[in-house]
């Protein structure tokens, strides 16, 4: 989910004529604690990253277990244990990711996460024939195991694991593919191009129609409690929206004011996080009165607030997910290519979120080599998420990049310490198994709120768009309008694809159910081809300012230069998109040098004019 943030931050430049370089390279401001370079104390980083790793838990948590039930994954026991090991799987992968955006990506504070685009093409691959969840059989295996009406490649019938792994291997070869293009794309630096190609009205409708495509999601967990899924909605909604500014006053120490008073807005840190367990308690308060059913087969039970607890004693202790653990990937074009239509919105989406956090963390603007290493490190990312078997990709978070203006601290050091976090979280299984164990309905009262975000923050792409003009006008309502009639006309009939190639079939069929994959292209021919300035489609308004002052140049290179550069320190590095320009850098370092010797120089000619008219004016005495 992407949010915009106000850029109204300024880089501090330096007022003294004594000041180095090195010391004008600070990020230190009244608007942040602590900035990009610095390094907080170890216990405060532990903090500060506890506080990210809580903010995502919402989209950390629910895209694997949107995905569980496309995957054939029950709401039993057995279920449970699997959905605990894939959301292992998300955390351990977030965390690694995270760490090396912030270490060798942007270098920007920007934490990693599952990202809901990739659900559109995952859902409609999962939905083809072959798919289908199959029934079960009245005969057990030799390790009493239940069996399905499903084939296995040795010509066995298939157990619970045979049947949702070889779902997810199909998952996990479809990103994989897809994600070498998003490696590419910035490796390339054709990141530059696809913003050119991609503007503020296909983004709306790609971003928009996510958020639409998966309404059918949250009354999918909803309906076990009705109740419950509201009031968990009524607590989101007062607590991210009326409540968001209210202060509650804490105990506090400091070395300088000793045990005073200080104020927090956890309304506004942790609305999802408050959401979760006051709608937890309220299901543990209906099932103590005895108003939820105790009944497996009653909707009511999933509403328990010990439904699901069982696969907290279940699940081991440990246990680290490593690439192949659920098999070989399987790859299918017909996934693919709708894998693809994900990633390229992924980038899009990306690319403001490193805008917006360079502007809330008072940095210079991101240079076009810091950009291509983020796409490029995001691509690493889905290919690693592919590997391990997340079910989904992975994308920045743009709800910890406002938290960065909320708490003063944007140092990327908090983001290193949340992707190790994260990783313990995920070795740690019984993590993962309680976070499972939240009951249904409050799953459903917080995606009615997420996936409205989503559609909502698709919208907000138009603020600088022309809506007077009749072309953008038709390029939206055209756009969306197909974008839901023709996924709709596949899944009820009415269109039917059969070329008399099965492949073929299933790929098309895939690329047309999804909203995502046909808005967003019919929004890119239209929007690229009916006439219009830049100025009237939105396109004028996303270039950055140009850097000029010697301290500022500088401040970029220490806050987006890789820390391996100094062993690279060759020409040939110049001619790598997503490296700096090793030539201007040692320009600009010569520069800088002479300015500060100028001056120098000028200082002490300063000093001379100074004794010379002391001496001057004594003579007159």
């Amino acid at each position: 989910m992407k949010m915009e943030t106000s850029k109204n931050s300024r880089v501090e430049s330096t007022t003294n004529s004594d000041e180095s370089i090195n010391e004008s390279t600070d990020i230190k401001s009244s608007e942040l604690e602590y900035g990009v370079n610095d390094n907080p104390p170890w216990y405060l980083c532990i903090i500060f990253s506890l506080q990210h790793c809580l903010l995502s838990l919402g989209g950390t948590i629910g895209a694997p277990l949107i995905i569980a039930s496309f995957l054939c994954i029950p709401n039993d026991e057995t279920g449970n244990e699997a959905k605990a090991y894939l959301v292992g799987s998300v955390l351990v992968v977030n965390g690694i990711c995270s760490f090396l955006q912030a270490t060798f990506g942007t270098r920007l504070p920007i934490l990693q996460g599952s990202s809901f685009a990739f659900l559109i093409p995952a859902i409609s691959l999962l939905q083809l024939p072959h798919n289908q969840c199959p029934a079960v059989l009245n005969i057990t295996s030799s390790t009493n195991e239940v069996l399905y009406d499903e084939l296995t490649e040795d010509g066995s019938y298939a157990t619970f694991d045979d049947v949702w792994t070889r779902r997810i291997r199909e998952l996990q070869g479809a990103l994989a593919v897809a994600s070498v293009l998003e490696i590419l794309i910035g490796a390339t630096g054709l990141v530059g191009l696809m913003t050119k190609l991609f503007g503020p009205l296909v983004i709306t409708t790609t971003i928009s129609l996510i958020g639409i495509q998966l309404v059918s999601v949250a009354p999918d967990h909803a309906k076990y409690h009705w109740g419950v899924a509201f009031f968990t909605t009524f607590v989101l909604m007062i607590s991210s929206q009326y409540m968001k500014n209210v202060k509650v006053p804490y105990p506090s120490y400091s070395s300088t004011k000793k045990f005073h008073k200080a104020t927090a807005q956890p309304f506004k840190l942790f609305p999802v996080l408050i959401s979760i367990l006051l709608g937890w308690i309220l299901c543990l308060i209906l099932q103590v009165a005895g108003a939820l059913s105790d009944d497996p087969e009653d909707p009511s039970y999933q509403a328990r607030a010990d439904a699901k607890i069982s696969a907290v004693y279940s699940s081991p202790w440990f246990r680290f997910p490593y690439p192949g653990q659920w098999g070989l990937p399987i790859v299918t074009v017909s996934g693919v290519v709708g894998m693809i239509a994900a990633i390229l919105s992924s980038v899009i989406e990306s690319i403001g979120d490193y805008n917006a956090c360079a502007s809330i963390c008072n940095t210079p603007p991101l240079p076009k080599h810091a950009i291509n290493r983020g796409v490029m490190m995001e691509g690493f990312g889905c290919l690693l998420a592919s590997l391990v078997g997340t079910s989904t990709g992975t994308t920045s978070y743009s709800e910890n990049i406002a938290a960065i203006g909320i708490t003063r601290v944007g140092s990327r050091r908090v983001m290193q310490y949340a992707g190790v976090i994260m990783v313990i979280f995920g070795c740690v299984t019984k993590i993962g198994a309680f976070l499972v164990s939240i009951p249904e309905p409050v799953f459903g009262g917080i995606f009615m709120v997420v996936f409205g975000m989503i559609i909502a923050i698709g919208l907000t792409n138009l603020q600088h768009v022309d809506l007077n003009s009749n072309r953008n006008i038709f390029v939206i309502g055209f756009s969306f309008y197909m974008g839901l009639m023709i996924p709709l006309c596949i899944t009820e009939g009415y269109i039917v694809i059969s070329t008399g190639i099965i492949e073929l079939d299933q790929t098309i069929s895939v690329i047309l159910e999804s909203s995502l994959t046909v808005g967003a292209f019919v929004a890119a021919v239209v929007d690229n081809t009916l006439p219009g300035t830049d100025e009237e489609r939105g396109l004028t308004s996303s270039g950055g300012r140009k850097i000029t002052s010697v301290e500022e140049k500088a401040l970029q290179r220490k806050c987006y230069d890789p820390p391996m550069l100094k062993c690279c320190m060759s020409s040939f590095c110049s001619y790598i998109p997503f490296m700096p320009n090793i030539s201007r850098r040692i320009a600009a370092e010569a520069d800088s040098n002479q300015a500060n010797e100028m001056e120098a120089y000028g200082d002490k000619r300063i000093v001379e004019n100074k004794a010379f008219e002391k001496d001057v004016e004594s003579c007159k005495l």
